[in-house]
């Protein structure tokens, strides 16, 4: 069972030539979603229809992928999938999809090639229940973390995929992990991340723009980093529970990375509730915080060197 949970789908679409992909989270008819953003440069496409503000209730695909705002086309081709297959809202004899999406920055320059619909479309043709693949798959092929002490000290992030029970409650999360911080363990030491040397300066103590001025390049303001992730689960929430789960799931993100939600990340985590399962919003959002952690660290266990991105040495 996908995350965990029966009636799932996950897919993946990966191109090893230019180092980018995308991961679709396709939910049983009937599921309800929500979305919380707490890193300040996210780049998404139909979140607002998962605000507790809105009317909408159902949400039919998420999407996460590479190639910054650009990547966003490929949700294109999983909603006219998602049409096809009759999964949305049937309004006036039309098929109406309600599919998110995030994205991570993986671009290398502006010749690099951007993910388009038939990406979206071939990650949901391939999506089943089985397991999902980790490591430098899907969205996670073009990540990096410990981008803090200088883009060129960091090292390979990745995707990962974890699970949380507790009696009949499942919740599971999939992440693409790209964060500007260190991927750290339970103890707080550093799995993955800065390879820079310990006299190095680094963010916050340091501007982006200033570690960019000592690595020779141009300034950027560093909005080229995010950590961004799917949770699901079988308890069944209202948009409001849903939202404060979802809110609440980013404590995963704090006890994995370091620093985590900075104004260079665009952190965000959707949350998909399936099922009828009774529980509350804070056992989802524990739940979901224990999951977050494990998948972003399962992440860059996984991750193998890809050219310009290596693997951290300290995971050898």
């Amino acid at each position: 069972m996908a995350l965990g949970l029966a009636d799932v789908l996950v897919g993946c679409w990966t191109d090893t030539e230019l180092d980018t992909g995308v991961t679709v989270v396709l939910p049983p008819p009937g599921t309800l979603g929500s979305v919380a953003v707490r890193g300040g440069a996210p780049g998404s496409r139909e979140m607002a229809p998962l605000s507790p503000d809105t009317s909408g209730q159902e949400c039919h695909g998420v999407v996460l992928c590479g190639s910054s705002v650009f990547g966003l086309a490929a949700a294109d081709g999983v909603v006219d999938w998602c049409v096809e297959q009759r999964r949305g809202y049937a309004i006036r004899n039309m098929i109406v999809p309600v599919v998110s999406a995030a994205v991570v920055f993986d671009l290398v320059g502006p010749g690099h090639a951007r993910l388009g619909p038939d990406a979206g479309r071939a990650a949901c043709e391939a999506a089943s229940a089985d397991d999902p693949d980790e490591g430098s798959i899907g969205v996670g092929r073009g990540c990096t973390v410990g981008k803090h002490g200088g883009r060129q000290y960091a090292s390979k992030g990745g995707q990962g995929w974890a699970v949380a029970t507790s009696g009949d409650a499942v919740v599971g999360a999939i992440m693409g992990v790209n964060a500007l911080g260190d991927v750290i363990d339970s103890a707080g030491e550093v799995m993955a991340g800065s390879r820079a040397p310990l006299d190095q300066p680094r963010y916050p103590h340091a501007s982006l723009d200033e570690l960019s001025v000592v690595a020779g390049e141009a300034p950027s303001g560093g909005n080229e980093n995010t950590t961004i992730g799917c949770v699901v689960t079988n308890v069944a929430l209202d948009k409001a529970a849903a939202y404060r789960a979802a809110d609440l799931a980013h404590a995963g993100l704090t006890r994995a990375i370091h620093p985590a939600h900075t104004s260079a990340d665009g952190d965000a985590l959707f949350m998909l509730s399936t099922g009828d399962v009774a529980g509350s919003a804070d056992l989802v959002a524990d739940l979901a915080a224990t999951a977050v952690s494990e998948a972003i660290r399962r992440a860059v266990l996984a991750a193998t060197s890809t050219p310009g991105r290596p693997r951290d040495p300290r995971l050898a």
